[in-house]
């Protein structure tokens, strides 16, 4: 492809994708939430698999 090719690709992308969105107060404590749970999981897992597994 030549460079005139590339910057109108480039050209098209940018106009479709447009700004993105700025996040909700909830999405964000959603996020939070959801890393919270998952560190909580595999902390309990963690333990479940010493505790029955390797010992």
């Amino acid at each position: 492809m030549s460079d005139i090719d590339n910057a109108q690709v480039q050209q098209s992308a940018e106009e479709l994708l447009g700004e993105a969105e700025p996040w909700e107060a909830w999405e964000t404590r959603l996020v939070g939430w959801s890393i919270g749970i998952a560190v909580v999981g595999l902390v309990i897992l963690g333990w479940l698999i010493n505790t029955f597994l390797l010992h």
